[in-house]
């Protein structure tokens, strides 16, 4: 059986700066780029850590059910946060959105990239062997061979 491996995009301009895909699916494993709070829709910095984990769990979250996986799906999440006064209330909200999968959790305290993001997260799921191949959305494509 060949394996098949697609690509998922949210549109954003890191994605495109850098070469990279907001998600890559192999198999059951999905793996989520790291991903800030910046709302694409309203070219806009939510003002707080908090604010903005909650948007970038936002665009997970719809990367995740482009190919057939959701948030309960995740087994790893990895947070960046540049400022330890924020690891609270951004610990708060993965707590909230993610508690229930009982994922693997590093939080890292570190700059990031982008001077206005004051959280990023990526994570890896593992899709349910039902759903693994029901990519929901034609944003996600298979690699070019």
């Amino acid at each position: 059986m060949t394996r098949r491996r697609t690509f998922v995009s949210s549109g954003s301009p890191w994605e495109a700066l850098a070469g990279y895909s907001r998600a890559v699916v192999d198999g059951r494993w999905v793996f989520v780029s790291g991903t800030v709070g910046y709302d694409l829709r309203t070219s806009t910095w939510p003002p707080t850590a908090d604010a903005q984990a909650e948007m970038a769990l936002d665009i997970i979250g719809r990367a995740l059910r482009e190919v057939g996986a959701a948030l309960l799906d995740v087994v790893r999440v990895r947070v960046y946060v540049p400022d330890r006064a924020d690891v609270a209330a951004v610990s708060a909200v993965i707590k909230k959105r993610l508690g229930a999968t009982r994922a693997a959790n590093p939080t890292v305290c570190a700059l990031l990239a982008v001077e206005q993001a004051k959280v990023e997260i990526e994570v890896t799921a593992l899709r349910s062997a039902r759903r693994r191949d029901a990519p929901r959305r034609s944003r996600a494509r298979p690699r070019p061979r």
